[in-house]
């Protein structure tokens, strides 16, 4: 029985829009920041969260991860930590164009790292991006022990690691991904054991225009 357990909550917050003008898979590059159309989604965010009763917020050290995470520690008066874990995949594409039926994917010279979308064979496996931010949440989660977390992340990590709690396939068309910009998906705990996933759009649906998967 898990009844007489604390309950715990571990937000994972995918962060907002950001300025990529040329539209580029940005991946880990540095110095891309939150557009003022992300500014404003993080704003909103903060308001939802504020009066809530969140004693732990943790961030990807990515820029526009760390710019999300922002006005959320000035509405609480929180510090925020640094977890590599919840780092943007590696991605060999990184700094190229890569929609659907455009971009790189129209030069034969990169269909070779197509060859394996089970792994997948352009970047960071799948089942290592699930083991990482496991990890990452489960040491948020006993750090908020009885109350809850924030883990500001990136849409690709946490949309895998709701794949594998949920129970499905890790590979996946990216354009099927419930995580939309500056969207919380959350992790509703009874002590160790995971209850359910929680969703929410606190900024509103993600613009059609931006890049799938970015």
């Amino acid at each position: 029985m898990t009844s007489g357990k604390p309950r715990t909550r571990v937000h994972l917050l995918r962060h907002g829009e950001v300025h990529n003008p040329d539209r580029l898979l940005y991946g880990r590059l540095p110095d891309y920041h939150l557009s003022d159309t992300g500014r404003e989604m993080a704003e909103k965010v903060a308001a939802r969260l504020t009066g809530r009763d969140i004693t732990h917020l943790v961030s990807s050290p990515l820029e526009r991860a760390q710019e999300t995470a922002a006005p959320l520690a000035a509405a609480l008066g929180l510090a925020v930590t640094l977890d590599d874990r919840l780092i943007e995949a590696d991605n060999l594409f990184e700094g190229l164009a890569v929609g659907v039926g455009d971009g790189v994917l129209r030069a034969p010279r990169h269909w070779w790292k197509l060859r394996n979308p089970v792994r997948p064979s352009w970047g960071e496996p799948y089942r290592e991006i699930a083991k990482r931010m496991l990890a990452a949440a489960d040491a948020a989660r006993e750090a908020a022990d009885g109350h809850e977390a924030v883990c500001v992340s990136h849409q690709l990590p946490i949309w895998t690691l709701r794949s594998h709690l949920e129970g499905r396939r890790l590979w996946h068309d990216p354009r099927n991904r419930v995580c939309g910009l500056a969207s919380l998906t959350t992790l509703v705990y009874a002590g160790e054991r995971l209850l359910r996933v929680e969703y929410a759009e606190p900024a509103g649906p993600t613009p059609a225009y931006n890049v799938p998967g970015a």
